[in-house]
């Protein structure tokens, strides 16, 4: 009589054999890494001048860059914020053909919904701007002029003018003008000196108002500061006999949130052209093209002195260990294996040299920061600058990567002459 029968083996759940395999999976990367990791230092002085040789690149590459980055943002805040203003609102072809006749674009002195907009919490003031030329006048001297009515209290520009001498443009008094430092020199006058604004009204006739300079200002722009008056609004409006503006300029707490906002205000304001910063800002433009080719240039310089570096690295450990790698497929590694161990280990190489590098160079853009780079003058402007270094996330990405994908790809050719070698040769090296 037959026994009981045996009972089946319980069922696998699929679940497990799954987390087996990714556990499988998971130790055979983590060995591997690990011996990459001991071939790297076990030859201490080559590795340690290529990871020597990745970290500089990426510190010459985060100075560079955050030196960059600080020019971006330098010139974005004083063309956003000084000249322009975040966004301008005008009416539709007014920046087309406002220059030959600007009274022909004039806007409202109000507009119904400015006061709505006011409280989006993005924006910090909306301020009319109104332009205009003409001929100063002090005795017997007489210059012309480029002047901008503002409003003293709402108006971005005056937020950041520069006043060697005097005070800044006050609301309540209606006759106060700025001068800028280079018009001021040529024309004779200083603080508190009365001159004569001649203009062409909007109806074609002459009108002349008598001001009383409140201060000298610099915006660092010689060409402006050798032309340019700010005048409060109330008295441009009355030197040219308008009541309206060209330009409402609209100020936002964030000059990142610009996009965001014209958004919002092309939805809101109907039958006027609302245009953001960016796209009136040719100088600033073209700078940032210059500066990011240039930038370029140096990332490929870069690239070559660690792709140099690490293929001089690896092409020498490929020679030294050559009996090392015929062995180990004598003992079964596959081809593929060795492959892919040169080049996890050509890898790890430039993520220790970019780590290393990134920590470095944070640090050095720190102190440089604090203490501030003296720059000349540069031309076009009155005055030098100290300028800054701006370590941003993307820098930081950008460098890791340059130095850990610049070494993978400086690591294939040797580990493929490694994974390619013969093994009876490869044993019989050193004999």
């Amino acid at each position: 009589m037959n026994g009981p029968s045996p009972l089946p083996p319980p069922p696998v759940a699929e679940g497990g054999i799954v987390s087996r395999f990714a556990t499988f999976t998971v130790n055979v990367y983590v060995t591997v890494l690990r011996i990459a990791l001991r071939n790297t230092l076990r030859q201490r002085r080559r590795s340690g001048v290529a990871i020597l040789a990745i970290a500089f690149g990426v510190i010459a590459m985060m100075l560079a860059g955050g030196f960059i980055e600080w020019i971006f943002w330098a010139s974005r805040e004083g063309t956003a914020v000084t000249q322009i203003g975040h966004i301008q609102v005008v009416k539709p072809g007014y920046h087309r053909d406002g220059q030959s006749d600007p009274y022909a674009y004039l806007l409202p002195a109000t507009v119904p919904g400015f006061s709505a907009l006011e409280r989006d919490p993005d924006i910090r003031a909306i301020a009319p701007r109104l332009n205009l030329n003409g001929l100063i006048s002090h005795g017997d001297s007489t210059l012309t002029f480029l002047a901008m009515g503002v409003d003293p209290a709402r108006d971005p520009s005056l937020l950041y003018l520069i006043i060697p001498e005097g005070e800044k443009l006050k609301p309540d008094d209606p006759e106060g003008i700025l001068i800028g430092t280079g018009l001021a020199a040529n024309l004779g006058v200083g603080v508190h000196d009365r001159v004569v604004l001649l203009a062409n009204t909007a109806s074609g006739g002459i009108h002349a108002v008598e001001a009383r300079i409140q201060g000298l200002a610099s915006t660092s722009m010689k060409a402006y500061d050798d032309t340019m008056l700010w005048v409060p609004i109330e008295l441009a409006r009355r030197l040219v006999r308008v009541s309206g503006a060209h330009v409402w300029v609209v100020s936002l707490h964030d000059t990142a949130r610009t996009d965001a906002v014209h958004a919002r205000l092309v939805g809101a304001l109907s039958g006027f052209e609302v245009t953001p910063w960016h796209r009136l800002a040719d100088f600033y433009n073209k700078t940032v093209q210059l500066l990011s080719r240039q930038i370029d240039v140096v990332k490929l310089i870069i690239a070559t002195i660690i792709l140099i570096s690490i293929t001089n690295t690896m092409t020498m450990n490929v020679m030294e260990r050559t009996v090392e790698i015929g062995t180990a497929m004598a003992l079964g590694a596959r081809r593929r294996r060795v492959l892919g161990l040169f080049l996890v280990e050509g890898t790890a190489l430039g993520a220790l040299g970019g780590l290393l590098g990134v920590v470095i160079g944070y640090g050095l853009a720190e102190l440089i920061s604090y203490v501030g780079i003296p720059m000349p003058p540069s031309p076009g402007m009155s005055r030098g600058f100290t300028a800054a270094i701006i370590i941003t996330p993307q820098i930081v990405v950008q460098a890791l990567a340059l130095a850990v994908v610049t070494t993978l790809l400086a690591s294939l050719y040797p580990a493929w002459r490694a994974s390619r070698l013969v093994i009876v040769d490869a044993l019989r090296r050193n004999r």
